[in-house]
């Protein structure tokens, strides 16, 4: 396996479906650009004579679409930015604080990541979407799931602040787990 030598930029995207890792090479002598997802090649162009551009693919089980574009900053410096569904990736992660709750626990000595879609209601466990089963309860709502044979529920309650809207809590075993902040 070739060493990564034109490797000039590492971005951690935190996803529905998991934290995937994108990585940029690009040879300004070359021309070539090599885009990986997870350490697997997604793009790979050789002898491009127009350094300068964009590159789009997609990341995760999701399919999410995203872009790195290539700017000549001065000379023979560029810049690259990565956008994901046409965002920034500042922007997409904060618009993402808003649309999902993210919850990181450990059980029988396995960690586990579950991410609420807040405008679908699916949850997904590490990189799966959970099957669920929602109820009305007399404050709000429950969805009910399993993961590894622990039954795990999402209560969704009014906070009563129409700024702060709904308050969602992971219960696991009759035991609330925080928050995660990614």
């Amino acid at each position: 396996l070739e060493k990564m030598t034109d490797l000039v930029a590492v971005w951690e995207v935190a996803l529905s479906d998991g934290v995937h890792k994108i990585e940029f090479e690009h040879g300004t002598t070359s021309g070539k650009r090599v885009v990986y997802v997870d350490g697997k090649e997604e793009i790979r162009r050789e002898w491009m004579f127009k350094l300068v551009g964009k590159e789009t693919f997609t990341v995760g089980a999701t399919k999410t679409k995203a872009s790195i574009n290539i700017d000549a900053v001065s000379g023979f410096a560029y810049e690259y930015t990565l956008e994901i569904n046409g965002k920034s990736l500042k922007k997409y992660m904060e618009n993402r604080l808003k649309t999902t709750n993210t919850w990181i626990l450990s059980l029988g000595g396995t960690d586990y990541r579950v991410v609420l879609e807040k405008d679908t209601m699916d949850v997904w466990c590490n990189g799966q979407k959970m099957e669920t089963a929602g109820e009305f309860v007399e404050d709000g709502t429950e969805t009910h799931f399993t993961v590894a044979d622990h039954s795990c529920c999402i209560k969704a309650v009014s906070s009563g602040k129409r700024k702060e809207g709904i308050i969602h809590t992971l219960i696991v075993n009759d035991r609330e787990i925080p928050e995660a902040m990614e």
